[in-house]
């Protein structure tokens, strides 16, 4: 196998973004150098709000709170305890295969999903993995996606909802989106799933889609 996995920190130990984000930037520089592998990151951040390149100011936090500005897609969205959040940082096979890379990263989250009951879905026009409206309410998103491919190797990535606290969402325009609502699995389901019980699961759908995803190390047989 040519993609690693890396538990970087889940509850209690949550990870700053900045450390975070250095982390992604040193293995990103090393998978481009060809001295590490594909490797995808797991873990809980710190209570933070990041904007990605389209966020506009009148998304941002309504009370002031400082906001990390990032330079994934996207827009502005919230991380924190209780969120499994996966940076997978790879060598695309094809790299002109952006869409079908974030495809295949909503389809790992909604495979997961389903071990809970929970019937999700893409939305035309919209990233992430959505609810669609129903009689517990209108459109929800449950995971967001937000990704940069630099030179052929992808950063940033996707965020789960497992239980957190919504409230932070409650202060900002989340990801540029009005007219739908955010949700958890543990809102959705009744049970208290956290990051750490989604991490084997996540691994494995993500393993499935290596051989599609994942540039062959130059000398590697598979």
């Amino acid at each position: 196998m040519t993609l690693e996995f890396s538990q970087v920190g889940l509850a209690p130990d949550f990870v700053d973004y900045s450390r975070g984000w250095d982390l992604q930037r040193e293995i990103h520089d090393a998978v481009l150098a060809g001295t590490a592998p594909s490797t995808v990151l797991l873990l809980e951040h710190a209570a933070v709000y990041t904007a990605g390149k389209r966020t506009e100011d009148h998304e941002r936090p309504f009370d002031g709170t400082p906001v990390v500005a990032v330079d994934r897609g996207g827009k502005l969205t919230w991380h924190g305890p209780g969120q499994l959040v996966g940076y997978p940082i790879i060598k695309l096979k094809n790299p002109a295969g952006i869409r079908d890379y974030v495809e295949r990263l909503e389809a790992v989250i909604i495979a997961v999903l389903a071990d809970y009951g929970i019937a999700a879905e893409r939305i035309k026009g919209r990233a992430g993995v959505w609810l669609n409206a129903d009689a517990k309410g209108p459109a929800r998103k449950i995971a967001a996606i937000g990704i940069r491919v630099s030179e052929g190797v992808t950063m940033h990535g996707f965020a789960i909802n497992c239980n957190n606290d919504l409230a932070p969402y409650g202060q900002i325009i989340a990801c540029g989106i009005t007219d739908a609502g955010v949700t958890t699995i543990a809102q959705e389901t009744g049970f208290d799933v956290t990051p750490a019980d989604l991490v084997a699961r996540v691994t494995e759908e993500l393993q499935k889609n290596e051989d599609a995803l994942v540039a062959t190390p130059e000398g590697a047989l598979r």
